[in-house]
């Protein structure tokens, strides 16, 4: 954790945090999600593991990009892009809030259903399944970019059979 900058906690849940942070060496913000292993039974640990290494794989403007993964402190550290506009959840709660009322543009929509419909067309590609996608997994940067993010129940599919047979709750 020496190489950055804490800035401040933007989530925190039962096995850990997201923690806003600045690397030192450029100054580029990032997302450290910081994962207590001591709280993880051992398959939580290698699911946990596996999204690090999962991460490493995806290489796509619409999907967060990660930086680096490490342990210290009895916690695995996965160092990620930061986002700045928020998540897709916020976004649409606060149109939906606004006064008064601001709808999204139809051509704004599109252009976001596109962006996450590439993201997930690259996870497939790779026979990879979210398992969790929802608007809060769905980040913004500044700039409307739509990235899609937080891999941590994904599986990796060893057929392509399993992508239809894979059921969640």
């Amino acid at each position: 954790m020496e190489k950055y900058e804490i800035k401040k906690v933007v989530g925190e849940g039962s096995y850990g945090k997201a923690i806003l942070c600045k690397r030192k060496a450029d100054s580029k913000l990032c997302i450290i999600k910081q994962i207590s292993i001591k709280k993880l039974s051992k398959k939580e640990a290698l699911l946990t593991e596996q999204e690090a290494t999962l991460l490493k794989r995806l290489q796509h403007p619409n999907i967060v990009t990660f930086w680096e993964s490490f342990f210290g402190n009895n916690n695995l550290h996965i160092v990620m892009e930061y986002a700045d506009g928020g998540d897709l959840d916020h976004y649409i709660k606060a149109h939906a809030k606004s006064v008064p009322r601001r709808e999204i543009p139809e051509k704004q929509v599109v252009n976001m259903f596109v962006q996450l419909s590439l993201a997930i067309k690259h996870i497939h590609d790779r026979k990879i399944l979210h398992r969790d996608l929802k608007s809060q997994n769905v980040f913004l940067t500044g700039s409307g970019q739509l990235k899609l993010g937080d891999f941590g129940v994904s599986r990796v599919l060893r057929h392509t059979v399993e992508l239809a047979a894979t059921q969640i709750g």
